[in-house]
């Protein structure tokens, strides 16, 4: 919300108060104010010139010729390329040294060959944004009215040398959505009642609004309170200078006295209103109503909307013609030739008005107040100010009466809170007086007995309503400063890690110790991404309103996002990444409302884990490497089942030949592989490897206890053997067997060697393993390692048909 610091100074006295000091002020006490601009700020020499000739340039066919008067002995010659330049007008003037936005400057020059003084510039170069300028001067200069004094500077006629108050304005104090909620904010801030002037409205008693037009409200839930006026023999053009300034800096573009009424009125009271065309509407009836499926409407916007029954409309009895409190029907908009203009107050379901807007994408000023709530006091009052504004800026007539339809009951909410519950809650001793003075400040009547307080609350505030609401403004307006400061006094009670948090914990250190990085990625994602890699069938869990598709839906892996983080760094020259997420993944069980939350490990991994240096190349990431990190951080967790490594193809979005599932005992866990080439080039990466754990079950897993030994005193023993095996033959089936055959004092099996090629026949492969022995209370003898060594050789042959080389 724009304010106007000129314009709130219409309600109040702000003679000694900065806006500076306003903005600090107000910030402190409950409305932040993001910025103040003055929009004259880097402009200088800008003044108004007359236009007393134009003509065409000699040697273009665009360029004007203008001899302009800017208040001095003799006219100024200025070339100009507007296509709305004429002789005659009141214009903007950039004078030779002067500053237009972008810090440009303006110099004397020729242009074609003729000399130009100068710069006639429309509102742009003055630093107003395209989508405010009033229409009729888009494309060209900006004409002042006929009053403007040439020579004198511009700034104060386009209102550029007021403060501009820019509020950060939270869901919860919607009444600051208004001129006039900011007045009564602003004059409980300094003690201030404020002032607004009243308006006359005449009615003509000859004609009655029954005989132009009825009203009808289908239900009254979606539309509790529907008002129309008629206004007769307007005259529809431009408007006032000063209310189109005021519009501007607020932000809204100037279109027609008859419309930017509207708007004045919707930033004057935070009531939106609506101007339909009367005799456009081909009705005498007005029906509001929800749409029909299959019924179309183009906006005022000129896009087709296809209608849907979330959608509240307004309709001549027959057909939309407009979408109600988000923006009008094109057919019966307000044009030049609008003689009879009927005026819409209404106040609509905020739930509808949120799905209506969201559903086409269609924010305006009017559907963001109707979302947060208005006044509903103020809801008459505002039509009927603006039928008074009409009739003053655009003629006309307003027939006597309004067509209403209404269930609303407007009354003061009356919520009780006791002098001690004040000073509880806010550590304070504040004195009955000063609640008192306070309650009068924010304009709410009060009555006191025995400390309780009696609040009635004005509907303008319709965000109070329960005793910790006046507590939060009796603080606001006694300063947040004047609060005591003290600690909360508690026993301090130990903290620990419980089993789960050291576990993640270890993890983390592990991890990062093996050269990955922590990752941390969003929750949601996309619908696609969110089903990728997933290690059990589940359906998704979606966001009823998402912020985009981009984040609509809980994720059921972490593997998506850590590849969309890899392929952000691989596309900024980055192409060594190791990274790792421990994080929450979302699955659906059943009738379950709310989804599953499970406990995840994941990591990717793509270039080198190492440098070059000077002993070589460093080497590319296999899934040799990525297993191993595994293995080493299995072994860590002391687990009692075995943890295996089992071939897989079948796994979504990972390669079919170099992908293993894990096994935690018969319990699968994880998987672990190269991402399929398809994928990793869906995500422009390279050859990139990932894993997933599901870590909630390692944490629930039975673990070893932890076992502290001292360093052995007695030597162990080693020994190598190379087998011949088939190649369908796994390491995982040779180490399992090994270690069962091995005996007591077998304490390691390494592999160390593969070898497929020359000198193997077809459909073998070479394992070399060394098997390391150690009797911890004694030296091991020669003939018991070599007699456990002949068992396992015994084992490999019967099994597997092992050859030893």
């Amino acid at each position: 919300m724009n304010v106007s610091y000129q314009w709130l100074k219409e309600y109040l006295d702000l003679t000694d108060i900065t806006p500076e000091e306003l903005a600090d002020k107000m910030s402190r006490t409950g409305i932040e104010v993001e910025d103040v601009a003055i929009p004259e700020t880097g402009l200088k020499k800008i003044v108004v010139g007359y236009t007393a000739e134009v003509v065409d340039h000699p040697d273009s066919d665009h360029l004007h010729v203008c001899q302009v008067d800017i208040g001095e002995a003799e006219l100024s010659q200025i070339v100009c390329g507007a296509p709305n330049i004429a002789a005659g007008q009141k214009v903007i003037v950039a004078l030779p040294g002067s500053r237009i936005t972008g810090n440009v400057k303006i110099k004397k020059g020729k242009m074609r060959g003729q000399v130009s003084n100068g710069m006639i510039c429309s509102l742009e170069e003055l630093g107003y944004s395209e989508k405010v300028v009033p229409k009729q001067y888009a494309e060209g200069i900006y004409v002042l009215p006929a009053e403007a004094v040439p020579g004198e500077s511009v700034f104060p006629y386009l209102a550029m040398d007021d403060a501009i108050l820019e509020l950060s304005i939270t869901p919860n104090r919607a009444d600051a959505l208004s001129m006039h909620g900011v007045a009564h904010e602003v004059g409980a801030i300094y003690n201030q009642k404020p002032y607004f002037k009243t308006y006359h409205l005449t009615e003509a008693a000859d004609e009655k609004v029954e005989d132009y037009i009825k009203v009808a409200v289908e239900n009254n839930l979606d539309t509790p309170s529907y008002t129309i006026r008629v206004i007769k023999n307007v005259k529809v053009e431009e408007s006032p200078l000063w209310l189109q300034t005021k519009l501007m800096n607020a932000g809204i573009r100037p279109l027609n006295n008859v419309v930017d009424i509207t708007n004045y009125i919707l930033l004057e009271y935070g009531q939106p209103l609506h101007a339909f065309d009367y005799d456009r509407l081909h009705s005498k009836e007005i029906l509001v109503r929800r749409a029909e499926k299959g019924e179309v409407l183009t906006t005022l916007d000129g896009k087709e909307r296809n209608l849907s029954v979330e959608n509240i409309v307004i309709t001549n009895g027959e057909k939309p013609v407009a979408l109600a409190g988000v923006m009008g029907g094109m057919d019966s908009e307000i044009q030049e030739d609008t003689i009879n203009v009927a005026l819409e107050a209404a106040l609509f379901d905020p739930i509808a008005i949120r799905k209506t807007a969201k559903e086409f994408n269609l924010r305006s000023e009017s559907s963001s107040r109707y979302e947060k709530g208005i006044n509903h006091a103020a809801i008459t009052t505002a039509g009927d100010h603006a039928a008074a504004l009409i009739t003053e800026l655009a003629g006309g007539t307003v027939v006597s009466g309004r067509a209403v339809e209404s269930t609303l009951e407007v009354k003061d909410a009356l919520v009780s809170i006791t002098l001690e519950k004040l000073n509880r809650s806010l550590g304070t001793e504040i004195t009955t007086e000063e609640v008192m003075a306070i309650f009068d400040r924010l304009g709410f009547k009060v009555t006191e007995t025995n400390g309780l307080f009696e609040v009635a609350v004005p509907p303008r505030r319709w965000d109070i309503s329960i005793e910790a609401d006046l507590v939060e403004e009796v603080a606001r307006i006694y300063g947040y400063d004047h609060l005591p400061a003290t600690l909360p006094v508690s026993e301090a009670i130990p903290g620990g890690l419980n089993d789960k948090q050291r576990l993640v914990r270890h993890t983390r250190h592990y991890l990062e110790g093996a050269g990955l990085s922590q990752a941390i990625s969003y929750v949601l994602t996309t619908s696609e991404k969110a089903q990728q890699f997933m290690m059990r069938k589940s359906d998704m869990t979606r966001v009823e309103w998402p912020m985009s598709e981009d984040h609509s839906t809980l994720r059921m892996n972490l593997v998506s996002g850590l590849l969309d983080n890899t392929s952000y760094n691989s596309a900024r020259k980055n192409t060594n990444v190791a990274l790792y997420e421990i994080g929450h993944v979302f699955y659906k069980e059943g009738d379950r409302v709310l989804p599953v939350e499970e406990d995840h490990l994941a990591g990717v991994l793509t270039g080198s884990l190492v440098n070059d240096n000077w002993q070589g190349k460093a080497a590319k990431v296999n899934f040799f490497d990525m297993k191993g990190i595994l293995e080493g951080l299995f072994a860590t967790y002391g687990l009692t089942d075995p943890v295996s490594f089992v071939a897989a193809s079948d796994h979504e979005g990972m390669h079919p030949g170099r992908t293993a599932t894990i096994y935690l005992g018969e319990e699968e866990i994880g998987f672990a592989g190269q991402i399929h080439p398809l994928r990793a080039k869906a995500y422009e990466l390279k050859e990139t490897y990932a894993f997933e754990l599901n870590l909630q079950a390692i944490a629930d897993a039975a673990k070893h206890p932890t076992i502290y030994a001292g360093i052995p005193k007695y030597p162990g023993m080693t020994r190598d053997v190379a087998l011949l095996v088939d190649e369908t033959v796994t390491n995982q089936e040779l180490t399992e067997l090994i270690l069962e055959k091995g005996g007591k004092f077998l304490t390691n099996v390494r592999l160390f060697d593969i070898y497929q090629g020359d000198n193997i026949e077809t459909g073998k492969k070479s394992l070399a393993y060394t098997l390391s022995y150690l009797n911890p209370i004694d030296t091991l003898v020669e003939e018991e390692v070599t007699k456990a060594f002949e068992k396992v050789i015994k084992a490999l042959i019967e099994t597997y048909q092992a050859v030893v080389r």
